[in-house]
């Protein structure tokens, strides 16, 4: 998403939400491919595979390097907090500045140090048909054969994502021909690399064209190292529409991703990316997170001002969250991880145990697992009749959970898992009911408050919770009260509840713990009347916070 077409995606999202119900499933499936494979990246039973069919699923976020081109240590900032790969914002020079093929060059040689799948995509196309600033996908097509010499033998380490967003909501039908023309012109050209391309409508398909059309597209590729790439904002704001669109590629048999998408809701609408990753994850199809810093609208910053040390919500959300990077990237074999001739999975872990237990958080520890290579992990989840959600990830055989809500039973268990990506039988449950509560002594805080934004009958909010104690607060409740009848409809970082004006609020898995003089924020859409006047007193634990 540029920083220009941000507002216009918003937009559309108003009309998209009324056309989503009635999109029709891609109507046949993926025939096998004519073509050789390419000798790196490519499909292979509609995944995306290693050269040495592994499989590979991209975790990573997207970073806008044609604007910020001295911002390289992004890419080892990112790598260090668990990503696999980059998604690269570059320009062919129709609407900003071209990157060169020495820029370009330097950019893959640095996902290669770093030890990242390099996805490299032209922007200027964003919007075309409705944006008249807007390149032709032509145009990018040329642009990437100007940069042949660059990228021809990196085929293992680079895929190319022909033009961003390509098509408006101007008549998105006409997405289709220049799509497979485009295509076709890079493979006459002689790239094996697997080609990645958007959908029309700014990139989000609620109209279905890309849905429609996209075996003509594949089949239009003689290789069949074609990706399809989806972006999700507030068009997909419900776990049906994401999970509808997602299944309709992979029941036909056609590789996808979440080539972008964003969680933070805003006045246009709450993108639902809770879902998008964890169908995401278990479906094992890429995800790509927009973006990493230096975004027009600060909301959709994963990271404050390039700094890998301040996360914000959002960037907290997808590094450390359920489903999210930390947890669920693989590092491509490529660069020498993993074993893809392990095929041999963990022993089950041992039934977990709790310890140091309080009214909202909890220490699990279990016998370790044992594997035929080595374990590298695992994953912690809460069970719940037949179903499971994901609390935590470990590298080690113990993991504090945090989050949980006083004077509840909660069923945990735990999977281990090795590099090649192999997971165990699930362990063993344990029952464990939390404490009933009360204040905490000795807690110092402070706590900040401000409204981001207001429109006619509603506004965001955010709030900062220092800890100006000595030692890490671990799980937290915030109490604060709305004096004018404002009402909180969406939060995150947080889990709300509300009794006329009285918040209480409780953390999530990333903002549980305070560190000794850190700060947690927590993000809010509320509604709101004529006026809006701020909370003055906040108590966290029951222990009144000084506010800043």
């Amino acid at each position: 998403m540029s920083r220009v077409a941000a507002l216009l995606t918003r937009l559309a999202t108003l009309l998209g939400l009324v056309a989503l119900g009635v999109l029709g499933p891609a109507t046949a499936h993926a025939q096998s491919s004519p073509g050789a494979f390419a000798t790196g990246l490519h499909i292979s039973d509609g995944r995306l595979v290693e050269g040495n069919g592994n499989d590979f699923t991209m975790r990573g976020v997207n970073h806008a390097h044609t604007w910020y081109p001295g911002e390289t240590q992004s890419l080892a900032d990112v790598k260090a907090l668990g990503a696999n790969t980059v998604r690269v914002v570059l320009s062919n020079g129709h609407r900003w500045t071209k990157n060169s093929a020495a820029d370009v060059a330097g950019v893959v040689s640095q996902c290669k140090a770093n030890r990242l799948i390099c996805v490299l995509e032209v922007h200027d196309t964003t919007g075309y048909g409705e944006d008249a600033a807007a390149g032709t996908l032509d145009q990018a097509a040329d642009y990437w054969i100007g940069l042949k010499d660059v990228l021809v033998g990196e085929e293992n380490y680079v895929i190319v994502n022909i033009g961003n967003e390509p098509w408006g909501n101007t008549n998105p039908a006409g997405w289709t021909d220049p799509t497979i023309a485009a295509i076709k012109k890079l493979r006459n050209a002689g790239f094996q690399h697997t080609i990645m391309v958007d959908a029309p409508n700014w990139g989000q398909d609620w109209q279905g064209v890309m849905r429609a059309n996209a075996q003509s597209v594949h089949d239009a590729d003689t290789t069949g190292n074609l990706i399809f790439s989806i972006h999700m904002y507030s068009v997909y704001d419900t776990a049906q529409e994401i999970t509808d669109y997602l299944n309709a590629f992979v029941n036909a048999g056609l590789p996808i991703l979440i080539g972008e998408f964003g969680g933070p809701p805003d006045q246009w609408g709450d993108p639902d990316e809770d879902t998008m990753m964890a169908a995401a994850q278990q479906l094992r199809l890429g995800y790509l997170a927009w973006s990493w810093s230096g975004n027009t609208d600060p909301i959709l910053d994963l990271s404050i001002g390039f700094d890998p040390s301040r996360l914000s919500s959002w960037g907290q959300r997808i590094f450390n969250g359920a489903n999210g990077i930390a947890q669920t990237s693989r590092e491509a074999t490529v660069f020498g991880g993993g074993n893809p001739g392990d095929t041999q999975a963990p022993t089950a872990p041992g039934t977990p145990t709790a310890s140091a237990v309080t009214a909202t958080s909890l220490t699990l520890a279990w016998t370790a697992a044992t594997d035929n290579v080595g374990v590298t992990g695992y994953d912690i989840v809460r069970v719940s009749g037949g179903s499971e959600t994901t609390v935590a990830a470990s590298t080690t055989n113990t993991v504090a959970v945090t989050g949980l809500t006083a004077d509840t039973t909660y069923t945990f268990a735990v999977y281990a898992r090795d590099a090649a990506g192999n997971r165990s039988a699930r362990s063993a449950t344990v029952n464990v009911t939390t404490d009933e509560g009360g204040s905490t002594p000795g807690v110092g805080c402070s706590v900040g408050y401000r409204v981001v934004g207001e429109w006619p009958g509603g506004f965001q909010g955010e709030i900062t919770i220092r800890n100006t104690g000595t030692t890490a607060i671990s799980g937290w409740t915030l109490a604060f009260a709305f004096a004018n009848g404002q009402t909180v409809t969406n939060m995150w970082g947080g889990t709300p509840t509300q009794n006329s004006g009285a918040v209480s609020v409780t953390p999530a898995s990333y903002t549980s713990t305070v560190p000794a003089a850190g700060s947690v924020t927590v993000g809010f859409t509320g509604s709101k009347g004529a006026t809006n006047t701020s909370p003055t007193a906040f108590r966290l634990n029951g222990t009144t916070c000084a506010t800043t």
